[in-house]
């Protein structure tokens, strides 16, 4: 057999950068949604970022860059597995989870402010959790056409969908209450058409529906974004930014504050806490748990 030593030589001095794989909204491994983080994202081209995201097939993988704003702890730079987002919610919990085991102190203490294409994000890190400060939502109505269009493509009649919106919170999601968590937790979705009906720079369709009380949570959310390659987000912090920022507007059960579960329909076990402040801020958090560590070859 015969070595061909200049590619040897070559795969040696390919960038190595340290890698760690996160599950947000879980203190268990494996129960809630995977982000991927890539340290030393200045050294990559947005290219190669976008290549090592669509190779990860994670509904987001992230690169940990030096901050451009000095008050700023890192930058962080968003992709699916199709483009790259100003902002998402699971990632940058993620991310902060894994940038202080490696190492990143803050320069604040008990605060990380996170600096992304859609600003500045603080987080606050509080007894092994950490809570994002969502930016201010807006919303745009849907007409009654729209909402029987997405119903259909829920596969559920218009009269199931209780309030409704197109949110943005950083990224923007069609928001839809439905009649309560079971419906949402029944449904079966044409993907097809949801993409189709994906309106402009919106992520995806977010639904949820109130869960009766004495549950472990009051919430039940599951989020569609097939447009980006994702047909059902495990556990999605926008769009529960997005379900908070509604449930505020609406004033339904909850308004002070709740637990929400999401991802018990593929498999996993998440749990999103949502807090408001007096200052109409909304918080949203939990815990995150590293599953994998290691190295990753830049293309």
């Amino acid at each position: 057999m015969t070595i061909d030593v200049g590619k040897f030589r070559k795969a040696k001095m390919m960038k190595q950068l340290a890698f760690r794989q996160v599950d947000v909204f879980t203190a268990i491994p494996f129960r809630g949604n995977p982000v991927a983080v890539v340290f030393d994202g200045d050294s990559l081209a947005a290219q190669q970022m976008q290549a090592i995201a669509n190779w990860t097939n994670l509904s987001e993988t992230t690169f940990v860059c030096a901050p451009r704003d000095s008050s700023a702890d890192y930058r962080l730079r968003i992709f699916t597995p199709k483009r790259e987002l100003a902002f998402a919610g699971h990632p940058t919990i993620g991310s902060a989870h894994a940038v202080l085991e490696h190492g990143i102190r803050p320069k604040t203490a008990g605060r990380l402010l996170q600096e992304c294409d859609a600003g500045l994000v603080a987080l606050a890190i509080e007894n092994g959790r950490l809570f994002l400060t969502l930016p201010r939502p807006s919303m745009q109505e849907i007409d009654t056409e729209q909402t029987a269009a997405l119903a259909a493509a829920l596969g559920i009649g218009a009269r199931q969908v209780r309030e409704k919106a197109i949110v943005d919170v950083g990224v923007s999601w069609v928001t839809l209450q439905l009649a309560d968590a079971d419906l949402v937790r029944g449904l079966r979705p044409d993907l097809a058409r949801i993409a189709a009906l994906t309106p402009g720079d919106a992520a995806g369709v977010t639904v949820f529906g109130l869960v009766p009380p004495c549950g472990q949570s009051q919430v039940e959310v599951r989020s569609f974004a097939p447009r980006d390659g994702i047909p059902e987000d495990p556990v999605c912090g926008s769009g529960n930014g997005c379900v908070a920022a509604l449930v505020r507007r609406a004033k339904l059960p909850g308004a002070g504050g709740y637990v929400a579960s999401q991802g018990g329909c593929v498999g996993r076990d998440g749990r999103v806490e949502v807090r408001y402040g007096d200052d109409g801020t909304i918080q949203l958090g939990g815990h995150a748990v590293t599953c994998v560590e290691g190295r990753l070859t830049a293309p």
